[in-house]
């Protein structure tokens, strides 16, 4: 640590500073960092239990480095398999953690690591925020999605059979490990996926993001200089919003660009591989200025300029392109009247007025989402 209170890294790593008073936390982005957890970690919790949630993917890759780290920084780890994929996110999941957290004597002065991609990470941050009523947790995050997006901001939660991310809670980490390296194991589906989540940063309010990604997306995906300024970018750009409205009563809503569409569609496709949640974030940020430039908000062309940039990296744009069955019309709309933005029955929309231009559009009709519906099904 320096003196003026930034951390000490490798040069090719950055950091991120969370902004939020007492409670904040760096992000540590880079290559090499899982190696040196154990020594963050134990600088801000000596001696402490750490329970480890991870599943068995990640484990095979990440587990022993991560074990090695704690152990030789004097901490004491605790390992808390689950199974990979979306369904973890599930009371039945959420009950098995606990319990095996409880059973390792994971205490207040402990802390809970949430080890993999964003499932891991929600379930983790969750059960860490219920475990005798709040205990510390350190993410790091395996995936770019992580990486770039859930791991950062302390929204932690499962999914119910209404809807994704439905049951959670507001619970900070108080440090984020974005190793870089991981992501030289992640396969590509899964990068793809991640990088619907960086597009959306550039597509909110930051214009020139999105046209250097449109110019250097092959470099991010290779990895190397490009893949951690896309991330330090994102992460930074992430941080703002969170200071200024931790809870999402207000801006912080802007994050969620495509996400109505997009979280609609992960459930009609059973959150299942099917569809992963940054390729429906995709087809959701795709149909947002789809739609935003059939309610004359936007010019056809930004909408154009974003859907071909999608398509370019390999990611999903329409609902045609989902495999297998998803719900009809009535049925998105119903779960589209699930999403947490809904208030009182009004449907809130992230729409946009161009590229960077993007906002909260409240009171969004019905029937005009409806008839977009069905237009793109056909």
């Amino acid at each position: 640590m320096h003196t003026d209170g930034r951390p000490a890294l490798k040069d090719a790593s950055t950091y991120v500073r969370v902004g939020l008073d007492a409670r904040t936390y760096d992000i540590l982005i880079g290559p090499g960092l899982i190696a040196e957890c154990g020594g963050r970690i134990a600088a801000l919790r000596p001696g402490a239990r750490v329970g480890i949630v991870t599943d068995g993917n990640v484990a095979e890759r990440h587990l022993p480095a991560v074990v090695a780290a704690l152990e030789a920084a004097g901490l004491t780890p605790k390992v808390v398999m689950v199974k990979p994929g979306e369904g973890s996110k599930s009371f039945d999941t959420f009950r098995h953690v606990l319990d095996e957290l409880l059973a390792a004597r994971i205490e207040r002065r402990d802390l809970v690591l949430a080890l993999g991609g964003g499932v891991v990470g929600d379930l983790a941050g969750f059960a860490a925020a219920a475990l005798r009523r709040g205990v510390d947790f350190v993410q790091v995050p395996t995936s770019l999605l992580a990486q770039v997006d859930s791991s950062v901001g302390g929204k932690t939660g499962i999914n119910s059979r209404f809807g994704k991310n439905l049951i959670g809670a507001f619970h900070q980490p108080i440090l984020v490990i974005a190793d870089t390296d991981a992501l030289d194991t992640l396969p590509l589906r899964e990068f793809r996926s991640g990088y619907a989540e960086v597009v959306k940063y550039g597509l909110i309010d930051n214009a020139p993001f999105f046209a250097w990604l449109e110019h250097k997306w092959g470099e991010v995906f290779e990895g190397g200089p490009a893949r951690i300024e896309a991330i330090a970018t994102s992460c930074a750009a992430k941080a703002d919003v969170v200071a200024r409205d931790e809870k999402e009563t207000g801006d912080r809503a802007l994050l969620n660009l495509g996400h109505t569409f997009g979280h609609a569609l992960e459930a009609g496709a059973g959150f299942s591989d099917r569809l992963l949640h940054g390729e429906a974030v995709a087809v959701g940020i795709a149909q947002a200025f789809r739609f935003s430039a059939s309610q004359g908000l936007c010019a056809p062309e930004d909408a154009t300029r974003v859907t071909a940039h999608l398509k370019a990296v390999g990611l999903p744009t329409r609902i045609a392109d989902i495999p297998g069955e998803l719900p009809d019309t009535d049925g998105l709309m119903a779960l589209i009247a699930q999403d947490k933005k809904v208030s009182r029955g009004a449907l809130t929309f992230i729409l946009a007025r161009g590229i960077g231009k993007s906002f909260i559009a409240a009171d969004v009709d019905p029937a005009a989402v409806r008839a977009f519906l069905d237009a793109e099904r056909r």
